[in-house]
């Protein structure tokens, strides 16, 4: 029996909502943090716009509030969203306490503020930001504090293979117990033994051909606990952000809701604006309405793309509100200063993950999931901009204290099974991973994207349940590379949002078709839930 190390709190993922939910936890209980690449690899550290709270005198909680259950479609659950929104100003001021570099600006008074930007969805600013890489400054701030902890344990490329629970060791109950975990940097295999373990692994967009999310963007954490027993909500809600860089030489680049929020305006080729033909926000207008426009227009013209352009503000407003667009643009002679951006919809988030509670409980025992791995009911149909970093830092909180509230009366866990590849060889066939690693997110774009129908969507089903089954058959021929495991997760996450988006009968937020072009308001708004065992 291999050494097994041993944590009161073992979480998975290394973004805002785990970070934050370690540094929550007391110095006495013992906590592990494992990153699949980098710790500095996130959706956290991408983020550019700013996370939403109420703190500006003229804006209310009650706005707040208001402007998330409008965007979300009727499918919020309003008492998380009072729950979220009353701790914005709380968040705000811890996260100021640990260091983070907001951007600031002088008053009237001469008194230095924060300052506030406006997103699409919100009727006040009440975007907290630093410039426009606000992930950053915040993933640089959280893992340094980390870093200072001598009770928390990191570990990089460490790759989770599958949750341990009770139930797959002979043992009584239905518990999480620890993980399999490969160590993709030294190619060998650890059992970590846990009290609790969180899910807090991101989302799952890298399902989509075209993505804002980095790479490790690959719905880990809702496999995970789909594998575990755990019911998961409204896969079929993926958000497209509007707005990514179009250049054939440039990997999927976001730019910032917050232009168009400072003034950025939507154009044809030719120069003509169209969102107020879409919507009286017009550029403001929710993330939904506002990615199906431009997906219309570039079908209508047959063109590859629209712009959106800033270039008519001060060139001093553009570089000290945007500098990283600014500065990323220019590597492909994109000059936002005196040129309009060419932009595409991306998939970018996503509304649905693993059902928890308000206290970020999943359906396990001692397994919680936080961040944008977790279905809350904040969101409904549709994510407001800015609100998901908020989600992240209030679910931490909440989590973290129940976890401490519990750790107490939870035993060590015995020593468990170790993972066994004895019956298994060496792939000559790593060309597999890689066709259906790409025929999935090819099949997903074409037929799950921001339009769909009844027959792509069977289509879409059809191709997963074969590549499914090609993949577990991979899977129990050869040893685990990080590689094969993203990809037995990517199949399982568009398995899940094909079977949702076949149950949802009706247009609603993110999920729009052409059989059912209307929201059905006949019946109360309903959430999809998938179950591991039906």
């Amino acid at each position: 029996m291999s050494d097994q190390p041993h944590y009161d709190v073992l979480i998975i993922g290394s973004g805002a909502a785990g970070l934050s939910l370690a540094l929550r936890l007391p110095n006495t209980a013992r906590i592990a943090i494992l990153a699949k690449t980098t710790f500095l690899d996130s959706n956290t550290f991408h983020a550019q716009g700013g996370i939403s709270a109420v703190l500006n005198e003229h804006d209310t909680v009650e706005s707040h509030i208001q402007d998330t259950l409008i965007a979300g479609a009727g499918l919020c659950d309003e008492s998380i969203v009072q729950l979220v929104v009353a701790q914005g100003r709380a968040c705000i001021n811890w996260l100021r306490q640990q260091g983070m570099p907001f951007t600031q600006v002088l008053d009237t008074q001469g008194v230095s503020q924060l300052h506030l930007t406006r997103e699409g969805g919100h009727t006040h600013r009440r975007v907290a930001h630093a410039a426009d890489a606000t992930g950053q400054a915040l993933a640089d701030t959280l893992l340094q504090k980390v870093r200072e902890q001598a009770h928390i344990a990191l570990f990089e490329k460490h790759h989770v293979i599958d949750l341990i629970t009770t139930g797959k060791t002979g043992q009584p109950g239905q518990r999480v117990l620890g993980a399999y975990v490969l160590n993709a940097a030294a190619n060998r295999f650890t059992t970590f033994r846990a009290k609790t373990v969180v899910l807090a692994t991101g989302g799952a967009s890298k399902v989509y051909l075209y993505t804002s999310n980095p790479d490790v963007a690959t719905g880990d954490g809702i496999a995970l606990a789909w594998r575990a027993g755990c019911p998961v909500v409204n896969m079929e809600f993926f958000q497209f952000h509007p707005t990514c860089l179009y250049h054939p030489q440039a990997r999927s680049f976001l730019i910032s809701e917050a232009v168009r929020g400072e003034g950025g305006r939507l154009l044809l080729p030719d120069g003509t604006p169209f969102m107020q033909n879409f919507d009286p926000r017009g550029e403001l207008a929710p993330r939904d309405i506002v990615a199906r426009a431009i997906d219309h227009e570039i079908k209508r013209l047959g063109i590859d793309c629209v712009y959106l352009d800033i270039s008519h503000k001060p060139r001093d407003f553009i570089l000290s509100h945007f500098p990283t667009i600014h500065r990323h643009c220019l590597q492909f002679n994109i000059d936002i200063t005196r040129q309009p951006i060419p932009v595409v919809p991306a998939a970018h988030y996503t509304c649905g993950g693993v059902k928890t509670d308000a206290k970020g409980r999943t359906a396990l025992a001692g397994l919680y999931a936080v961040g944008e791995t977790a279905w809350t009911g904040l969101h409904g149909a549709n994510r407001m901009a800015s609100n998901s970093l908020l989600e992240c830092l209030v679910f931490a909180k909440q989590a973290a204290e129940d976890i401490v509230a519990c750790l107490p009366q939870i035993p060590s866990a015995a020593v468990l099974p170790d993972w066994d590849e004895s019956q298994v060889t060496d792939s000559d066939e790593e060309v597999v991973v890689t066709h259906n690693w790409h025929e999935i997110r090819q099949f997903m774009w074409d037929y799950v994207g921001i339009v769909r129908t009844n027959k792509r969507l069977e289509r879409a089903l059809h191709r997963a349940e074969l590549l499914k089954q090609e993949i577990a058959e991979y899977y129990g021929n050869f040893k685990v590379t990080s590689d094969l495991l993203e990809l037995r997760n990517l199949v399982i996450v568009a398995e899940l949002a094909i079977r949702c988006a076949m149950q949802r009968k009706e247009s609603r937020g993110l999920h729009y078709t052409l059989d059912y072009p209307a929201q059905d308001d006949t019946l109360p708004p309903q959430n999809t839930i998938l179950y591991p065992d039906r």
